[in-house]
């Protein structure tokens, strides 16, 4: 009596490797990706930002948040560094409000 042992162990590789697979695609397809893209612009006054994802603008912001005076970013580097600050907690589902201490600790001059 002769078993083929060859067609099973095809067919047990076949599977595994089909598992395999299947997990990999799973895993890829379920990691969060970092979908918002944050810019600076120049305005008359001085800076602002925004933020799009993919080709559209979600957010747009030409004055600094949360202060009395109707007063733009005072450089480039200070509207993207708020920029980040709502793009990651737009990333991590918070909502993106910017506070005044959200400004003393990002030194941005008011």
């Amino acid at each position: 009596m002769t078993i083929n042992t060859k067609n099973k162990f095809f067919w047990s590789t076949i599977q595994k490797n089909l598992f395999l697979l299947l997990f990999l695609i799973a895993f890829a397809g379920c990691q969060k990706k970092d979908s918002f893209q944050t810019a600076a612009f120049q305005t008359s006054t001085g800076w602002g930002y925004t933020i799009s994802t993919g080709n559209k603008i979600i957010i747009k912001q030409t004055i600094i948040p949360v202060i009395s005076e109707v007063k733009s970013f005072s450089s480039e580097e200070d509207a993207l560094k708020v920029a980040q600050l709502v793009a990651t907690k737009l990333n991590q589902n918070i909502s993106p409000r910017v506070s005044k201490n959200d400004l003393i600790l990002l030194k941005i001059k008011i």
